[in-house]
């Protein structure tokens, strides 16, 4: 142990070293810009910068993609909670409660909760990663296709459950997404599904035309139908940046914890990733959290707890990268390929052959955080202020940035008619009260679940059982379950008494 730590001052050292230290700043500012941006996702981004490590060292290279990958989980807030355009689908949930109380005239307070939030976690995360690494490493290896379907359907269960109107209209929004995303060539066998002999939809509906379209266009004409009458934007934009007490944080010390754990695990489980920590936390908080009731209409728990698990996620999924070589996210992928350029192999013997990188690495994420949120704290005041102008001109460039980002997805006009397309659909949804969430997840999570139900079908001979019989496949499963009958009984017990009534009546003369 007393090892460890001098191995980890030496990696704060080393961070502190000139070129080091500016991988890391310029790492994290980009970060924040490539989440800020619609249409440009984190991995991307990662990726992007990835041919600019070429010619780096392997601890700057590292330094620089894990900065931006631990700033991009924050970086897409501000335009979520700001303008309801979810940069990464990491911040979808944000949108439930962040938006809502910046609606209500609070963007200041809401975004320095996902600040405080981002922070927290991604520094438990950090502590977790640093003392835990090896064993959690090696429980992580007992995850295989089942247990990953089962999350991911835990995942999906958790937002259908959180359609405030009707259960029945959250899996049909749900059931379309999935409808969607099942468009394009079958991961498996290699075959066409409702292309319509159109070659951009071989390749798939975006997640993100999806995404940008149902909640940016749709929230525009949504707007634009009520002529611009919602909250004046003048009062919005009159807040402060505000961080919460010491005091509020405290309150919810408990729920940051669990938020953070959550984010933490998911990260471990190879594939998962900072998206399905995020719905899951929010999920989860929706359920069993001291106020579930009022989750949806503004309430700090529902921005803390999904940005503290995405943030956590980052640490999580660093752990089966540097313990055993396997990427625990796309983003890790990503960084494993820059390890692999420059002659590193990931994995156990890593901490042998390179001990003083993988320290370096885990300071960088400490110090990472830390400029993430002084470098966050002070973004939060310019993007207020964009709030000063008129609902109707903030809407125009809301649709601005929506066909920018659509267009460069892949470089294609067909997105740019999609999006549209699915703006009408959004704000059909708005109108006829149906839950939007279901459906943008379905389209995100819906390949990812397909491929592990066939990779689990294929290892385990069709056995659907499989899904029950292994220990934490089945336990996922029970709590997927659970989750899905809470709502229901919930609605047969309100109705209950209304129910019973008339028998009364009836038997009273």
């Amino acid at each position: 142990m007393l090892d460890s730590f001098v191995q980890l001052g030496s990696g704060f050292v080393a961070c502190l070293m000139p070129h080091n230290l500016l991988m890391l700043v310029g790492g994290i500012i980009v970060g924040l810009l490539v989440g800020v941006l619609p249409g440009l996702t984190l991995v991307m981004g990662v990726v992007l910068f990835l041919p600019f490590t070429y010619k780096m060292d392997i601890t700057p290279a590292i330094i620089l993609l894990t900065a931006m990958y631990v700033s991009g989980t924050y970086g897409g807030a501000f335009t979520s909670i700001l303008f309801r355009i979810p940069g990464e689908p990491i911040h979808v949930p944000l949108l439930w409660d962040g938006y809502a109380m910046a609606r209500r005239g609070e963007p200041a307070k809401a975004l320095g909760w996902t600040l405080v939030a981002a922070l927290l976690g991604g520094l438990l995360s950090a502590i977790i990663m640093v003392a835990l690494t090896k064993p959690i490493a090696g429980f992580a290896l007992r995850f295989s296709s089942p247990e990953y379907f089962a999350i991911l359907l835990f995942g999906l269960a958790s937002v259908v459950a959180l359609g405030r109107g009707s259960l029945s209209n959250a899996l049909l929004s749900l059931s379309l997404g999935l409808l969607v995303a099942s468009v394009g060539t079958d991961a498996i066998y290699g075959s066409y599904r409702f292309t319509f002999g159109s070659r951009l939809l071989a390749d798939g509906v975006e997640f993100l035309v999806v995404m940008v379209g149902a909640y940016g266009v749709g929230e525009v004409l949504s707007r634009l139908e009520r002529g611009y009458a919602g909250k004046p934007i003048e009062t919005v934009a009159g807040a402060r940046t505000e961080l919460p007490s010491w005091r509020e944080i405290v309150a919810l010390k408990a729920m940051f914890v669990r938020s953070s754990l959550i984010g933490n695990i998911i990260g471990i489980i190879p594939g998962a990733g900072a998206t399905i920590a995020s719905f899951v936390s929010y999920g989860v908080e929706s359920q069993f959290g001291k106020r579930r009731a009022a989750i949806g209409s503004g309430i700090a728990e529902g921005i803390v707890a999904p940005q503290s698990a995405a943030t956590a996620s980052v640490g999580g999924a660093l752990i089966p990268l540097l313990a055993l070589g396997v990427p625990g996210s796309g983003a890790t992928a990503v960084i494993m390929g820059a390890f692999m350029l420059h002659g590193v192999q990931p994995g156990p013997q890593v901490f042998l052959t390179s001990a003083s990188m993988v320290y370096a690495i885990f300071a960088s994420l400490f110090l990472g955080l830390l400029l993430m949120a002084v470098i966050g704290f002070f973004a939060i005041r310019p993007l207020v202020k964009i709030l000063d102008l008129p609902e109707a001109i903030v809407s125009g460039f809301v649709m601005v940035f929506c066909f920018i980002g659509a267009l460069s997805i892949r470089n294609n006009v067909t997105d740019l008619w999609l999006m549209i397309g699915f703006g009408v659909l959004g704000y059909l949804f708005e109108r006829f009260r149906f839950p939007i969430a279901p459906l943008v997840l379905g389209v995100i999570l819906g390949p990812l679940a397909e491929e592990a139900f066939m990779n689990s079908m294929i290892s385990f001979g069709n056995d659907w059982t499989v899904f029950f019989t292994r220990p934490i496949a089945g336990a996922v499963m029970a709590c997927t379950l659970l989750t899905l009958l809470l709502p229901i009984l919930g609605s047969l017990r309100a109705r209950g008494p209304r129910g019973a009534a008339p028998v009364e009546r009836a038997e009273a003369p």
